[in-house]
């Protein structure tokens, strides 16, 4: 019996739905290492008062994560609601078209190399179990009941956020003042080359590629943000 894109599921979630939510945290840890070292540095250049540097870090960090978490739900709940005006809508058509559906799900299977008589009697045996869930699967890759968890993407995003900057800024606060900022410049640059490395094995990208641009990205931060300082400073 042929399936129509059917997805491996672990623990009631389908991969696209872990995938989101572990998409939002690789996200929101980079954020959160690179706002706080942004914040961090531009404090730490114009006073050398560490808790002040503190404060203003800890504060920075508890923003970005908050933030961070709302976006993602924000975000996340729009795509839910698309995904379910999406099956309302296919509900509603199989109600008034249903021969167009099923040639859309016959199609679909010609289009993967099927004849067309054998397409014709999978589309008729899919629609006659299970219609609405065959045909979003086939218009939209949507796995019928399981649409984006909003709440999961927004805890995951404040976390890894809050988690994130937590790096540099134990660097800059907790090491000794003469070591504080190659400190925290290596914190940086582990922590978002940590991030690039999981972004590209998460979406299949080139990982080596992934992690210089963010270790690039983290170093252009910091000087810019050095700079900034020094300029408050004069």
């Amino acid at each position: 019996m042929v399936s129509v894109r059917s997805k491996k599921k672990k623990n009631g979630q389908t991969m696209d739905e872990k995938l989101n939510t572990l998409r939002a945290g690789v996200l929101g840890s980079n954020d959160g290492i690179l706002t706080v070292v942004g914040v961090l540095f531009s404090v730490a250049v114009a006073t050398t008062n560490q808790f002040t540097i503190f404060i203003a870090g800890l504060s920075d960090l508890l923003a970005c994560a908050f933030s961070m978490a709302s976006g993602e739900y924000a975000s996340v709940s729009t795509q839910k609601d698309t995904e379910q005006s999406v099956v309302t809508k296919e509900r509603a058509l199989l109600k008034t078209y249903y021969q167009d559906q099923l040639d859309v799900v016959s199609d679909y299977y010609v289009d993967q190399g099927v004849t067309k008589q054998t397409a014709d009697k999978i589309a008729k045996d899919l629609m006659s179990k299970n219609p609405l869930e065959t045909i979003v699967s086939v218009k939209y890759d949507l796995k019928l009941g399981h649409y984006m968890n909003p709440w999961d993407a927004a805890f995951s995003s404040l976390f890894s956020a809050a988690a994130g900057g937590i790096f540099p800024l134990c660097a800059m606060t907790l090491t000794p003042v003469a070591f504080q900022w190659p400190a925290t410049i290596l914190a940086v640059c582990l922590s978002v080359g940590l991030t690039g490395y999981l972004s590209a094995r998460l979406g299949n990208g080139l990982v080596k590629t992934a992690i210089i641009r963010n270790i690039i990205v983290g170093i252009i931060t910091m000087i810019i943000h050095y700079s900034v300082g020094v300029l408050l400073a004069v």
